[in-house]
């Protein structure tokens, strides 16, 4: 009898770090976000997620969320 090789399956998408994939972002993470006051600055704000706004799972400029101290921005970086 003859075997056959499994069907080819796609390798999973990596969880990205940088803040633009919801997957990775979940409430009491650590994250550190760019506020909209500090766009273009580089200035970025450490704390833990509350409650994520953005309701797609991906987003180029990266997930909106609100930090547990009431700040709201773009994730910048996750960990």
């Amino acid at each position: 009898m003859r075997r056959t090789s499994p069907p080819y399956r796609k390798p999973p998408e990596p969880v990205r770090k940088d803040g633009r994939q919801r997957s990775g972002i979940c409430p009491g993470a650590v994250v550190k976000i760019e506020l909209k006051k500090d766009q273009g600055t580089g200035n970025l704000t450490e704390g833990k997620v509350k409650e994520v706004l953005t309701g797609s799972s991906f987003h180029p400029h990266g997930i909106k969320v609100r930090l547990e101290d009431g700040s709201i921005g773009r994730v910048r970086q996750v960990g």
